[in-house]
């Protein structure tokens, strides 16, 4: 491993909205100009980390804050109104602090629950490209004996990766086997990250390659990951929470700077008879109809997270699956009234799946119609106002929302509950 890192703040809920807010300011300023420039933002990631929001979602019982997915997902919004490329970076550092939280032995979440705390980020290594389908996995762990194993495999869109301490990778345990998670050294021999995304939006997330050849991976850094869906979960739904809060934000700051640049800088058209461009009847109407979607998307993400955190809690209390590490406040209440965890999972991922349609639409349409209300002048190009369409193109990419509204109808018309996987 690199070397150890000072020991970041354990911070309450509402410390780790104060801090991420400051922060999104401050990522704000210069979110522009590393757009432009492909500048990856590793002053800002190392600032992220020394914050203590990248640990606020460890246990409390191995030393840090446990907070609820209501905190985290508000962070997560917050950090992408700042700059979404740093909110999308640390995604699956959180999910995957969720797979270690419910799969791993706790000499395991000692120890990486440690490195959390001390500072070091995880990335990811879980897609492949050219596979059938995103969850089309060839990447294998193969036995070399003496609880030893090798990892070998290619992946792409490995956000976070570049810039992490350690890679957590989805591969098999053996050719046929059920899918684990190797917990590597970004830097150990046989591991190679490539700089390679070149998407149109998240320029910066560093979403490219991982290579894995020969990787020497201990018996004790390998986690079960199949077995996460083998009953009721919110992991699917947690992971997807997060990118409808990247969504939000990029909503928000789409909306925020549009209002920005009307009053400050846009000409009245001549027709609306009005000194100001911010006093145009139709600009403002206009900017209503933005507010409402990404107000709406805004309200459902919240309520989103609320609901995984009360599935959380019936999950915490159900007998089988205690040691898991996941806060056990409220959920006496929930057992005393006989609560059905998977009906709460399921909430959980319906309320998640309308999250992502609102907040993708949100993003979608605030990016492109920021030019609308604008005006011609707001096109320039130094001025990296296309920024926020390009990101939220990209971003909203990940999971078709046409799917989100099938789980969403189905429900509706025969009360068929959403599937039990890591996208929903």
């Amino acid at each position: 491993m690199t070397r150890a890192l000072t020991t970041v703040p354990v911070l309450t809920a509402g410390a780790a909205v104060e801090v991420a807010a400051g922060l999104a300011r401050s990522f704000a300023s210069d979110a522009a100009d590393r757009d432009a420039r492909r500048v990856l933002p590793v002053a800002e990631l190392d600032e992220l980390s020394a914050s203590g929001l990248l640990a606020i979602t460890v246990p409390v019982p191995y030393g840090g804050a446990g907070l609820p997915v209501e905190t985290v997902t508000e962070v997560v919004r917050l950090l992408a109104t700042g700059d979404p490329n740093i909110a999308q970076i640390p995604h699956s550092h959180y999910a995957y602090i969720g797979q270690l939280r419910r799969n791993g032995t706790d000499a395991q979440r000692r120890q990486l629950f440690g490195e959390v705390l001390a500072g070091r980020r995880f990335g990811n290594a879980q897609s492949e490209a050219g596979t059938k389908h995103v969850r089309d996995i060839r990447t294998t762990l193969t036995a070399l004996g003496d609880d030893r194993w090798r990892l070998d495999g290619r992946k792409f869109y490995a956000t976070g990766a570049l810039l992490a301490h350690r890679i957590p990778v989805l591969a098999h345990l053996g050719p046929d086997g059920p899918l684990h998670v190797a917990w590597v050294d970004r830097h150990a021999d046989g591991v190679e990250v490539i700089d390679d995304w070149d998407g149109l939006g998240q320029r910066t997330t560093a979403s490219g390659s991982v290579v894995l050849r020969g990787v020497d991976v201990p018996d004790s850094l390998i986690t079960p990951y199949a077995v996460t869906f083998d009953g009721p979960q919110t992991y699917g739904a947690f992971a997807q929470v997060l990118h409808a809060a990247i969504d939000a934000g990029i909503a928000r700051a789409a909306l925020t700077e549009a209002a920005a640049f009307v009053r400050e800088r846009s000409r009245p058209y001549p027709d609306a008879g009005v000194d100001r461009a911010a006093d145009d009847p139709l600009v403002v109407h206009a900017f209503g109809e933005l507010e409402l979607a990404v107000r709406a998307g805004e309200a459902l993400l919240a309520e989103a997270a609320r609901a995984i955190d009360r599935a959380d809690a019936a999950l915490t209390a159900d007998p089988a699956r205690t040691g898991t590490g996941l806060s056990a406040d409220a959920a006496r209440t929930d057992a005393a009234a006989g609560t059905d965890a998977a009906a709460l999972t399921g909430a959980a991922s319906l309320a998640v799946a309308a999250a992502r349609a609102a907040t993708s639409r949100a993003a979608v349409d605030a990016g492109s119609r920021l030019f609308e209300v604008a005006g011609t002048r707001s096109a320039a190009a130094g001025l990296g106002l296309d920024r926020h369409w390009r990101n939220a193109r990209t971003h909203t990419l990940h999971d078709p929302t046409a799917w989100k509204i099938q789980h969403l109808g189905r429900w509706a018309v025969d009360g068929t509950p959403p599937p039990n996987h890591g996208q929903a």
